[in-house]
């Protein structure tokens, strides 16, 4: 089967690797085969050829992983030791073992769900990043008539906008150094912020400091500080984005004076987190193909990644799909 894999810092390579069969299956695991992939913000340090801090990716071969670092994956199931899924189900959700990006796929089937059917395999595979979000805005206090603002604003980040816009936010601010002003209003962004997170926070009044922000770019530890620097007093802050540090510089004077709230975690319950999904998008119809804006074909991972390591005002969601 086919298969496609990391060889050098920003290089992939498709290569022929023995089938993955149903005898390969353990208890609560599928075996899939692949129709769509989604490429994530967490995935582009693997491809850049920096160890990050995403399952798999934890030894000297990690890089050299086939399928990896793909974990957004739609597919069929071929067979299932899930009592929750059939041979012929299409579903959607995580590639358990950060290894999606191959023909067949074995994955925990408590991290899939069935998808609408009138939805595209490149569509359906929005649903994941979507429930990670809705997730999170579970742990936040409710978010009707507050000021949220979402540092970065990339496949995520959008998706973060429209949650908080569509809970009832009164006002949702989005800030990244990509121009987002031509979909700002179809991701419910009130007030698109051009520039990098240090600048606006350095110039932001003491009236336009928001109830929950939101750090959806991880990766550094930077943009903490300016989400906690950007906070009202007895606001929430959330970290989303995926921590490649161990350890965060926070301003605990900050913390303290503001009397505010630091959460953070990963996705949990993730089948009942998709299926959320699918209803919230099943009420939303149009966002899942707003946010889907470039696919790819499975011989071209290689431009998939490339497009979504430079900036680029008209990317948002990139898939990768037979």
């Amino acid at each position: 089967m086919w298969s496609h894999r990391i060889v050098a810092p920003y290089l992939f390579e498709r290569r022929s690797i023995p089938d993955k069969t149903p005898e390969d299956l353990t208890d609560g695991h599928v075996l899939l085969r692949f129709l769509a992939a989604g490429v994530c913000g967490s995935d582009l340090p693997a491809f850049r050829g920096a160890r990050g801090r995403i399952p798999g990716d934890d030894g000297p071969s990690a890089a050299e992983k086939d399928g990896f670092p793909i974990h957004e994956v739609a597919g069929e199931v071929i067979a299932s030791r899930h009592p929750d899924h059939r041979p012929g189900d299409r579903v959607v959700g995580w590639a358990s073992g950060f290894d999606g990006l191959m023909e067949r796929v074995v994955s925990d089937g408590d991290g899939l769900a069935p998808h609408d059917p009138a939805l595209t395999p490149a569509q359906a595979v929005g649903l994941q990043p979507l429930a990670c979000v809705l997730y999170a805005c579970e742990q936040l206090p409710d978010l009707a008539g507050r000021h949220v603002a979402i540092i970065g604003q990339g496949s995520i980040g959008l998706l973060f906008s429209y949650v908080a816009k569509a809970a009832g936010a009164r006002r949702v601010t989005g800030i990244d150094p990509v121009d987002r002003h031509t979909v700002a209003t179809e991701f419910g962004i009130d007030d698109p912020v051009r520039a990098t997170s240090d600048r606006w926070v350095s110039q932001l009044a003491p009236a336009d400091r928001a109830d929950v922000v939101i750090e959806a770019v991880g990766h550094q530890v930077a943009t903490l500080g300016h989400a906690i620097a950007a906070a009202a007093p007895g606001g929430t802050v959330f970290y989303f984005g995926v921590a490649d540090d161990e350890a965060y510089p926070i301003d605990m004077r900050s913390m303290l004076r503001k009397n505010l709230t630091l959460k953070s975690g990963v996705t949990q319950d993730r089948r009942r987190m998709l299926e959320l999904a699918g209803k919230f998008a099943a009420e939303h119809p149009r966002l899942l193909g707003t946010y889907l804006t470039h696919t790819f074909g499975v011989d071209e991972p290689q431009a998939a990644f490339e497009l979504a390591c430079r900036p680029d005002p008209d990317r948002v969601k990139i898939a990768i799909a037979l």
